[in-house]
């Protein structure tokens, strides 16, 4: 059985836009408090949009398939130390190509 990566956090900054958007996309998505319990809980996976030109990077909680509903952009976390390294070189990759 696989697991899902160990989350670290999300980056205070993209907190409180994820936040916003609860109260402008209400009913819509799930909420970020409750993403972030559920990864906290279930672990994380990386999910990859369906155009690979997009460069689109979706966070998860493990046990979701849900993109469109229970996501946040790869570019949401805050890099830690203590992550994961592989998901850590994404992050910084994912920045390079978006600047």
């Amino acid at each position: 059985m696989q697991e899902g990566i160990p989350f670290s956090e999300i980056d205070p900054e993209s907190y409180q836009k994820l936040k916003a958007n609860d109260v402008e996309l209400e009913g819509l998505c799930t909420p970020i408090d409750d993403l972030i319990q559920r990864f906290e809980k279930e672990g994380i996976k990386v999910v990859f949009g369906n155009d690979p030109e997009s460069g689109n990077v979706f966070i998860l909680p493990f046990g979701s398939n849900d993109v469109e509903s229970d996501s946040v952009f790869l570019k949401h976390l805050q890099i830690d130390e203590s992550m994961d390294s592989r998901l850590r070189e994404l992050i910084l990759w994912q920045a390079e190509v978006d600047a």
